[in-house]
């Protein structure tokens, strides 16, 4: 490739001043593995992490040091799934005329605009597809945030329960419609009560149970996946912790994805990680069965509903590379590499000449993963 777009840098910087302020609360809210270097399809790339749990000695007072004991650093694998690019193309013609009028490098700035902001809403849909991975589900197909804030409250408890609660760390990305909500609580608009008076007078989200509050469009509004049509049962006992589990009798489909309760306790939702289209076994994402099972309990599956998600940043990962390229190099006559530095995202804008026309294109390659269930739980809405 050839040089910077050196005259072009003002008008990526000011269309990315514009793209970082959208409404994109997932890529903010998670733990982000961005690179410079490039990926393709199907790659693997890799995320260190530390194990949660360090081995226990005794302290022995001595004048001889001891060995510390050696632990394993792991990595995380995240697939770099896909590899997209938002283009335009222009003809000397058409540049002649918009210089006549609206003027050509305007027109060419809100492209840009359009084509960041359309690579964003692609990575931000993919990360709000992770609920299925989600380890439980609290609330009804009804508008959360009714009267109170006690949804998230109960949303707290489900991750505390699962031991995945870190304080500092706990992040909530809504629909607008359940952030409408929120912002009608006289508890958070009145200064008074709220000790703040940003959410009145700004309508910030505040910091809220613990939770760091943002909203998004990408949340997924979801109908039940399978075709639920009889009654499916356990099939024996099981114990609290289980995520395997025996179902008898039934037809139609139970499907991942679906938020699933059993007839012993409806108000513990569980996410379907594989299902089954007959008798036979299905497995929950962890940690499991958070009450013990009884022989014959009876499965219900939860209707249509929005997805909104409550979980650790470190519970999540977003890795972004850019597109890979041929060791020779391809057409393009110019690129560079331009960094949001409030999402993190880094997009590679390239030019390409051809006969009488010019092609621009802003291309990231990109993975998402849930690497702990238990860190991710689900707001159920309407």
């Amino acid at each position: 490739m050839g040089n910077t777009l050196t005259n072009l840098m003002p008008d990526l910087y000011q269309a990315l001043d514009v793209v970082s302020r959208e409404l994109v609360g997932f890529i903010p809210s998670v733990t982000h593995d961005a690179s410079l270097s490039r990926a393709s399809v199907g790659q693997n790339v890799r995320s260190a992490a530390t194990r949660a749990n360090g081995t226990l000695t005794s302290i022995t007072p001595s004048m001889t040091l001891s060995e510390p004991t050696d632990q394993t650093i792991d990595n995380i694998p995240v697939i770099i799934s896909r590899a997209e690019a938002c283009e335009f193309g222009w003809t000397g013609s058409e540049q002649s005329q918009l210089n006549q009028g609206p003027g050509y490098a305007r027109i060419r700035q809100d492209q840009m605009i359009q084509a960041m902001r359309t690579v964003c809403n692609a990575v931000e849909g993919d990360l709000a597809g992770l609920h299925l991975k989600a380890s439980r589900a609290y609330g009804s197909a009804t508008m959360p945030f009714a009267s109170d804030l006690s949804d998230t409250a109960q949303v707290r408890k489900t991750l505390s329960d699962n031991g995945q609660w870190q304080e500092g760390n706990m992040q909530m990305v809504i629909n607008s419609a359940a952030g409408a909500k929120v912002r009608t609580l006289t508890q958070l608009t009145n200064a008074n009560q709220a000790a703040d008076s940003s959410f009145l007078r700004q309508g910030n989200l505040l910091n809220i149970h613990g939770f760091d509050f943002r909203e998004s469009a990408g949340i997924k509004t979801v109908a039940a996946v399978g075709n639920n049509t009889g009654t499916y049962a356990a099939n024996g006992a099981h114990a609290i912790g289980a995520n395997t589990l025996t179902l008898k009798t039934g037809t139609g489909t139970i499907l991942a994805g679906d938020v699933i309760t059993f007839s012993g306790d409806t108000s513990l939702k569980y996410v379907v990680l594989t299902g089954c289209a007959a008798a036979g076994t299905i497995t929950i994402n962890k940690p499991g069965l958070m009450k013990a099972l009884a022989d014959g309990e009876t499965v219900a599956v939860v209707a249509i509903t929005a997805r909104n998600m409550a979980f650790s940043r470190s519970s999540i990962i977003l890795a972004t590379r850019m597109p890979e390229m041929p060791s020779e190099g391809d057409a393009a006559i110019d690129g560079t590499t331009i960094t949001d530095p409030r999402s993190g995202l880094s997009f590679e804008v390239l030019v390409y000449a051809g006969k009488r026309k010019v092609r621009y294109e802003v291309g990231l390659a990109w993975g998402v993963a849930c690497v702990k269930n238990e860190g991710l739980a689900l707001l159920l809405g309407s």
